[in-house]
């Protein structure tokens, strides 16, 4: 079938994909909006910090009423009804901040999910009989026809036929890819459109399910379900609001005992104040930044763990080709023969590769410029191209005959010519062969001029990478299928920690399951059918949006711009998730240690008292000497509300990414955020509380 409608696309933005500011009107008004619509305690309840915010904020709420129409506070005390409400206020503001931090990371998935909505447009197409249905109608297994101008109606195989593609309004690159049947480049995404020629195409997508209905569900959240780690912090978070729970339910009694009078409400907000609602309130929102940090750089997570899991990598399998190498073989040497010099050979190579055009035709002629031979008059020229049966190319020019090719087929040309080749020619050829290069010998007439040495050329920086990652503590794996030889000499020369030489889907298989079995998580790449079993065993598995239909559904990753050495970006993108919940959670924490002993004893201050003193012994311990058990409550209770949304910028950002070792990490996010948590309480409530106490007489 046929596409008739064409969708709009969103202009080409690179990557990674640019991202909304986190303030601007379209995403802070709608935040705004949403931070009191989750107010409602069912989806609170989701969260057991807030919620039991909120459940104070309820009960002040109560306290305050009752004291508005003449009655006295709850529990005792005698605190007056300005106390109650500034207390009630800054609390139910605790809530909404922490919904807020939520809501901006939920709206600027939204943003993203808009601009893929608009590719989602139904499709009119034409079935291979004549028939047109609905896009939306289209089952597994129907097959499709798109020619030039239209748009692919859903997920789907290449079966027929080759066409250049635009995937801009799904990958954010503006250059054209190919797609064709058979081979590792032939799935194709709905909603992209063909530029050139004809394809038929097998659907593949189950109905409601296409890939693009992922991708929106996934940047607006719709998907995400917390992670293991997640979870497992969610519970700590509660077991330590429990223990202040009950901690602060014992200060009641105790406080009878000494005959200090407490109300409800001061305990609330003792309550709040001491449990960790900093990460609290931050935690939903860091997860989301990590998965839109993801999404950003064009890579789709299928699932939240997978994100996580990217963040504790301890082994990388990467593909030799087009991963740590260029990919195409280029010159990287000329071997000239006895009595040929050096500059001669790279002439007569060059003028043998001025017409083709492959990768490494053009690499010859690059390497030859480096002996200062520019372009010449050829004048009277014959090019000879390359084929299958000759296996080599070349030139003829004023009488002679230059060609370039594979050893044996330039022998043969030159013994035609009534020559020979010379004895250090073979040498040559086998030392060539057996490092893991392409010999590519050339001629004159009947003379061997020398060997041209093509060779795997790893990636500049390449080693810089792997050497972060080895900081990291990452172990890095080259997969290869060439032999232990030529595999050991790029490993080497590209810095990796081990190399799988002659790698068949079963080695790789057997690699990744022997590394998990010593504990360590496992992440690789890969494209082809062959790479699916290793890709669904990894713990990360990043399949290329050009894979094929198997390896896209082994993988719990899909790299929309198909480009393997993205899987170091994961890997950091991970990695600053945990950072960012460490360094915040690390942050929160002394936060709390923090102002537990910058308010508890300004409330007992007047504790044993002598008569007609308003301080007593226990007033020592008001290191910060805060004014009045009133003031320290409200300047807690503000502090404590303020720095939530000061902190949102850095959970939706990260903290910034740096390679090193676990103990390292440590010691910085103790210094920084461990410190920074115990200073800022005692520098930001004393501040609070002089503007309270001073100015407001409290």
């Amino acid at each position: 079938m046929t596409a008739i409608q064409t969708p709009p696309s969103p202009a080409p933005t690179g990557t990674p994909r640019a991202s909304k500011s986190l303030f601007t009107p379209e995403i802070l008004w709608p935040a705004i909006g949403a931070s009191f619509k989750k107010l409602d305690p069912r989806v609170q309840v989701r969260n057991p910090v807030m919620f039991v915010v909120e459940v104070g904020a309820l009960i002040t709420t109560i306290a305050w009423l009752i004291q508005l129409f003449g009655g006295k506070p709850l529990g005792g005390g005698n605190e007056p009804a300005w106390f109650t409400f500034t207390v009630t206020v800054w609390l139910w503001l605790t809530v909404v901040f922490a919904n807020l931090a939520e809501a901006l990371a939920e709206g600027r998935g939204r943003a993203q999910a808009a601009s893929l909505r608009a590719m989602r447009a139904d499709t009119m197409a034409r079935l291979g009989d004549g028939r047109e249905v609905s896009a939306s109608q289209l089952q597994r297994g129907d097959t499709v026809i798109v020619e030039a101008g239209e748009v692919i109606p859903g997920d789907g195989t290449v079966v027929e036929g080759i066409a250049s593609v635009d995937e801009s309004a799904i990958t954010g690159e503006s250059a054209p890819v190919i797609r064709e049947s058979g081979g590792d480049r032939s799935a194709v995404t709905g909603g992209t459109r063909v530029l050139s020629d004809r394809i038929v195409v097998e659907i593949t997508q189950e109905p409601g399910k296409s890939f693009l209905d992922r991708m929106i569900a996934l940047v607006e959240g719709a998907e995400r379900r917390k992670t293991p780690n997640e979870i497992a912090l969610n519970i700590l978070l509660a077991g330590l609001t429990l223990v202040f729970l009950f901690v602060i339910v014992s200060l009641k009694p105790f406080a009878e005992f000494a005959n200090t009078d407490i109300s409800i409400t001061t305990l609330i907000a003792l309550l709040v104040a001491l449990i960790p609602t900093t990460i609290g309130a931050l935690l939903s929102a860091i997860g989301i930044a990590g998965m839109d940090r993801l999404v950003r750089r064009n890579v789709l997570a299928l699932s939240g763990r997978a994100v996580e899991a990217s963040g504790d990598v301890d082994v990388l399998l990467l593909d030799k080709t087009g991963t740590i190498t260029l990919g195409n073989r280029q010159a990287s040497e000329f071997v000239p023969m006895p009595g040929v010099s050096e500059v001669e050979l790279a002439e007569a190579a060059q003028l043998a590769s001025l017409a083709d055009e492959t990768p490494e035709g053009r690499s010859i002629v690059v390497l030859a410029k480096q002996f200062g031979i520019r372009e010449r008059d050829l004048g009277t020229h014959e090019f000879v191209p390359f084929t299958a049966q000759t296996r080599m190319s070349g030139i003829d020019t004023d009488g002679v005959r230059l060609r370039k090719g594979a050893g044996d087929a330039i022998i043969q040309f030159v013994e035609g010519e009534g020559g020979g080749a010379p004895a250090a020619l073979a040498p040559v050829l086998d030392r060539i062969s057996r490092e893991g290069g392409t010999p590519l010998a050339v001629a004159r007439d009947a003379q061997v001029l020398g060997v041209v040495y093509l060779k795997d050329t790893v990636k500049e920086g390449m080693a810089a990478r792997f050497e972060q990652l080895r900081a990291m503590g990452i172990r890095t794996v080259m997969v290869t299928g060439d032999n232990r030889l030529t595999a050991a000499k790029i490993a080497e020369e590209a810095g990796v920690d081990d190399f799988l030489a002659e790698a068949t889907p079963e080695r790789k298989l057997e690699l990744i399951r022997s590394e998990q079995e010593l504990g360590r998580l496992v992440a690789m790449t890969g494209d082809g059918t062959n790479d699916a079993p290793a890709l669904a065993q990894a713990d990360v598995g990043v399949t290329m949006n050009t894979g094929t239909q198997a390896a896209r559904e082994a993988g719990n990753m899909v790299d929309l711009d198909s480009n393997p050495t993205k899987l170091i970006e994961i890997v950091e993108v991970g990695k600053q998730l945990l950072i960012t919940r460490g360094a915040l959670t690390t942050f929160s924490i002394a936060n709390d240690i923090a102002k537990y002993f910058a308010i508890l004893p300004a409330i007992f201050v007047a504790t044993y008292a002598a008569a007609g003193q308003s301080e007593g012994p226990l007033s020592k311990l008001n290191v910060m000497d805060l004014g009045t058990p009133q003031s320290a409550i409200i300047s807690a209770i503000v502090f404590n509300a303020i720095v939530i949304p000061m902190l949102v910028p850095i959970a939706l950002r990260g903290v910034k990414y740096r390679a090193v070792g676990a103990t390292a990490l440590l010691r910085r996010n103790l210094l920084i955020y461990g410190v920074g948590g115990l200073i800022a309480p005692f520098a930001g409530i004393k501040l609070i509380d002089l503007i309270v106490h001073n100015l407001l007489g409290a």
